[in-house]
């Protein structure tokens, strides 16, 4: 009987930690929070969207949501796990610059080489998206297609927004002393100062604002979701896109957002694209407004007009109620409906921006 007792008490513990988790992506963490009163993004303290957006759940759909977080279906992770294309540190070293190449890590992380720059993209390289690795589910693969000790020296780390399952402590603190800079939305560098980054390699941005790098150019870009690792700051730092720009190649990167006119803003200012990395997963209809279903991740490869879309945010970790296969299948139907030309390699298959045969990738994750 008390054996019960105990299994109940910590079953109600866990379900009431993840409600939080699913609302704040976090947990409790103090933060000192900045004045950023000059952006007309923020206000009253707090970062806000251009549009409303509803984050509210009632505590019925927390708890619905955790018992199922906790007892997922069979689907929601491959039956074994997926396997990684490896990549050495010589052949990233001697790849020519005139061809960007992206290589994917799973999840939204990327490696992207252009103009002769190393650039990572949203470094979550550990194996849970999570504060504590018992809150979250592992990563469907066993390995990254490099690990972090043979990464090179990178150029750039970019970072949309400081989610767990973009923004992860432990690889920032490991790959911090071979990054020549950070740059990120407003706020997030107190993270990273607070994780042993340098300040002075960190650059903040609001949105539409520009920076360069030599021969490529950085855009900070709207997005419509929301921020915090802990209870106390939600919302304390800005969340983006970014545009990633060359004389002759232009990449979208979505980070997280929800379907909006933004796209459409995007698309006018700056597209149109040879791709757009596209957020494509962990969607509910109780959080749409902050998450895109595929039909509307391929709506918006349309609004900012992309040549490619590449579907993102799958094939890494369990964060949603939806089959882990869901989102790609969706977005492979509706990219043939929508004429729309899309890219599917595997992890840590390399995939040549620009290339004739980019969109002509196999449906690898159908035997898994």
């Amino acid at each position: 009987m008390k054996k019960s007792r105990t299994k109940t008490i910590i079953w109600i513990s866990g379900i009431i930690i993840l409600a939080g988790i699913i609302m704040s992506n976090t947990l409790i963490c103090k933060t000192e929070k900045k004045d950023y009163s000059d952006s007309p993004n923020y206000k009253d303290g707090k970062f806000k969207n251009t549009h409303p957006v509803d984050m509210s759940m009632s505590f019925k759909d927390m708890m619905s949501s955790a018992k199922k977080y906790f007892s997922p279906d069979e689907e929601a992770a491959p039956k074994s796990a997926i396997p990684v294309a490896k990549i050495n540190s010589s052949s990233i070293l001697t790849y020519s610059a005139n061809e960007p190449r992206l290589i994917w890590f799973g999840h939204s992380t990327f490696l992207l080489q252009i103009e002769g720059k190393n650039l990572l993209i949203d470094p979550m390289l550990g194996d849970v998206p999570a504060p504590k690795s018992w809150l979250g589910k592992p990563r469907f693969s066993k390995e990254l297609p490099i690990s972090i000790d043979d990464l090179p020296q990178l150029d750039a780390v970019i970072i949309s927004h400081d989610h767990y399952d973009h923004l992860d402590k432990e690889s920032i603190k490991q790959i911090k002393d071979k990054v020549n800079a950070f740059y990120t939305p407003l706020g997030v560098s107190k993270h990273l100062v607070k994780w042993g980054v340098a300040e002075n390699l960190i650059h903040e941005l609001d949105w539409w604002e520009q920076i360069n790098l030599d021969k490529l150019q950085f855009t900070c870009a709207p997005a419509q979701h929301f921020s915090g690792r802990g209870v106390s700051d939600s919302q304390s730092t800005l969340w983006c896109s970014w545009i990633i720009a060359s004389d002759s190649t232009k990449i979208f990167f979505s980070g997280d957002s929800g379907y909006n006119s933004h796209f459409a803003e995007i698309g006018e200012k700056h597209g149109p694209f040879d791709i757009a990395l596209m957020e494509c997963g962990q969607y509910n209809e109780k959080w749409s407004d902050i998450h895109m279903f595929p039909e509307q991740s391929v709506q918006a490869a349309i609004d900012v007009k992309a040549k490619v879309m590449m579907p993102i945010h799958w094939g890494g970790f369990t964060l949603a109620e939806h089959s882990w296969k869901d989102p790609i299948d969706r977005a492979v139907l509706q990219a043939a409906a929508s004429n729309v030309k899309l890219a599917t390699p595997g992890i840590g298959e390399p995939l040549i921006i620009g290339a004739e045969d980019v969109s002509s990738t196999t449906q690898w994750w159908k035997q898994y």
